[in-house]
């Protein structure tokens, strides 16, 4: 080899520098959004409910305004208020409504002192109209019961009053079954009940209360009511979210602005879709993004190498042709 050929440890110098230079090229993706949420976070499922748009599994999963309300916790989806936690029993996506289920309150089956219930004055949920809200062991003292409030529904209420007070699950709150329904009050303030209020027991100088959002086959036995609470919430309509859907991408939220974000199953998070964009992507999961960028690569070091070769053999010839001179 000619004594002024370039020497083989420089080769692999300028290869180093050369990868170096170009990682940032080739990571550098404008539509990439990264670090919120990690992968794995969200998910289209929550146990054995199906959790879609503007819902989400956890932060930075679904829309903005619902993340603090609504998350998955152990495969149970959860609805959080400033009262409690709740479980959601189940989403109605074509009414935009949700079932939750207090975990102290009362059925027919199993009575006991409960807690309150409340919602957020900021809150995109609010209490369906349909849910009977009865408030049980209530004190002959307690201000629903004051006449010029009119706070308790005195006709067709006393119906429910009058069946949960036939189960035997009341003697859960220190009374026994058929016990008179002087204690018992089914909540006639529904305006009230949605966002920004809330039923407050100890306020009341109530025991328990239950939540009755159907009558079920047989509206005569209360065994067979559907307990729970039913909330309506607002649409969230957004062509960004279709299009991040169709490409199978889960909607979510990125960053202090909260901006929208398309969280790929491959961890990526994009500010639009997954299609294929670039770098190989197009279904083949992370390891055949790193694939593709390391094969890019590769590929340009082949062709550096080729280069320096090529200078390599001139440089030689030019050699030879000055020593004939």
């Amino acid at each position: 080899m000619s004594s002024s050929s370039t020497p083989w440890p420089l080769i692999f110098v300028f290869v180093f520098i050369f990868i170096f230079l170009s990682l940032p090229l080739v990571h550098s993706r404008p539509d990439i959004v990264r670090g919120t949420p990690p992968n794995g976070t969200c998910s289209d499922v929550c146990g054995n409910i199906a959790v879609k748009f503007p819902f989400g599994t956890g932060f930075g999963c679904g829309h903005p305004d619902f993340s603090r309300y609504i998350k998955c916790s152990s495969g149970k989806l959860q609805f959080s208020t400033l009262t409690g936690i709740y479980t959601v029993s189940s989403i109605d996506y074509s009414s935009n409504t949700i079932i939750v289920s207090d975990p102290l309150m009362s059925t027919c089956s199993s009575m006991q002192n409960s807690g309150s219930f409340s919602l957020d004055s900021s809150s995109p949920f609010t209490v369906m109209a349909d849910d009977v809200f009865v408030l049980l062991g209530c004190s002959t003292t307690s201000p629903v019961f004051d006449l010029d409030e009119g706070l308790c529904d005195t006709g067709s209420g006393s119906h429910a009053c009058r069946g949960l007070y036939s189960c035997k699950g009341v003697t859960g709150i220190g009374l026994y079954p058929n016990a008179p329904i002087s204690t018992c009050c089914v909540y006639n303030s529904m305006n009230g009940v949605g966002s920004g209020y809330g039923l407050d027991l100890p306020k009341l100088q109530c025991s328990s209360y239950a939540s009755i959002y159907g009558l079920g086959d047989d509206e005569g036995d209360p065994m067979k009511w559907k307990y729970g609470i039913a909330l309506h919430y607002n649409s969230s309509d957004s062509n960004a979210c279709k299009d991040c859907e169709a490409s199978g991408g889960l909607c979510g939220f990125t960053g202090l602005d909260e901006s929208f974000a398309c969280n790929c199953r491959n961890g990526l998070n994009t500010t639009s879709n997954c299609f294929g964009r670039g770098l190989g992507y197009a279904w083949s999961g992370s390891w055949g993004l790193k694939f593709q960028t390391k094969m890019s690569i590769i590929a340009e070091i082949s062709d550096l190498v080729d280069v320096i070769l090529c200078l390599e053999q001139i440089t030689g010839n030019m050699d030879e042709i000055m020593k004939e001179l």
